[in-house]
């Protein structure tokens, strides 16, 4: 899976969330290409929740 796929799933706009925060974006990328995506999940899970406020997929 890849992380655009992987916020598409979380409801994230990941080119909202790419330009807002490119920093971020870029740290989650290349941190989820060493995790499973539940792995990523878990350890990421109260930042998801502020990222997809943020950056809501509509």
């Amino acid at each position: 899976m890849e992380f655009q796929e992987y916020l598409i799933l979380k409801k994230i706009d990941a080119d909202a969330f790419k330009k807002a925060d490119h920093s971020r974006f870029e740290e989650w990328e290349s941190l989820f290409k060493t995790m499973h995506p539940e792995s990523f999940t878990a350890h990421k899970k109260f930042l998801i929740n502020e990222i997809r406020r943020r950056y809501h997929l509509s």
